[in-house]
């Protein structure tokens, strides 16, 4: 069974959708591709001069992805006023 993620990823809009990636990484046009097929709202957050494995376990690349995590879910699944 052949199954690519992305294909329906227009389904879930208006659900805030973030991708993250390394700017340096060798599969950064999937995170692009994503990107550029999600609906709003949504965003793509790159990580300048990482690679994809290095967002895993390198703090300075880390520590500001668990930033924009945390600002990025705190709007994302705040209450509507």
């Amino acid at each position: 069974m052949d199954f690519f993620p992305f294909d329906q990823i227009d389904t879930i809009s208006p659900r805030p959708v973030l991708f993250v990636a390394g700017a340096d990484a060798d599969i950064l046009y999937y995170s692009q591709d994503g990107y550029n097929r999600a609906k709003e709202p949504k965003e793509l957050f790159l990580i300048p001069g990482a690679t994809h494995m290095d967002l895993y376990d390198k703090p300075k690349y880390v520590v500001p992805i668990v930033a924009k995590l945390k600002e990025f879910f705190g709007k994302a699944l705040r209450k509507p006023e």
